[in-house]
């Protein structure tokens, strides 16, 4: 049975420097690939808030895919808010846009986001102080995709 490693605050967690490893699985095609680098989560400037003393963070991920035998730049930038409840987080795009929920008072959280026609249902477990992992199911008319992502301090 595996156990998992309860978090009473998000954010505060979450912040700091953290090594990715992510798998991607095209269950459909067969299609495998890699992604590695680098993920940084520092307090969200002011600019980016929501409101004032919003405590925030900023997520940037920068790394190398790989996929199909070529290697390229990738990266993205998502918002972890405080959440509705203590020690929640809301995740948001960089433009604003809703993501999903975040709640890892038990070390564990599942969530789901909409995208177009397709589902994407995402697992989170925090597996010790410095390491956690997300497990993304996507299914739906566009994608049939799982995405396994372990973070791990640097």
């Amino acid at each position: 049975m595996e156990e998992f490693w309860p978090v009473a605050d998000a954010l505060a967690y979450l912040a700091g420097t953290w090594r990715i490893e992510r798998s991607v699985r095209d269950l459909a095609g067969g299609d495998e690939g890699r992604f590695t680098g680098t993920a940084v989560l520092r307090p969200l400037p002011e600019e980016e808030g929501e409101g004032e003393g919003e405590g925030g963070l900023r997520y940037e991920e920068s790394g190398t895919f790989v996929w199909r035998g070529t290697a390229r730049a990738a990266g993205r930038v998502l918002r972890f808010l405080p959440g509705p409840a203590p020690g929640t987080a809301d995740v948001r795009f960089a433009d604003g846009r809703p993501f999903h929920d975040l709640d890892l008072t038990t070390g564990r959280h599942v969530a789901e986001h909409p995208c177009a026609a397709d589902l994407y249902r995402g697992e989170f477990t925090v597996r010790g102080a410095d390491r956690w992992r997300t497990v993304w199911r996507v299914a739906g008319p566009a994608k049939d995709l799982l995405l396994t992502t372990d973070y791990t301090r640097a």
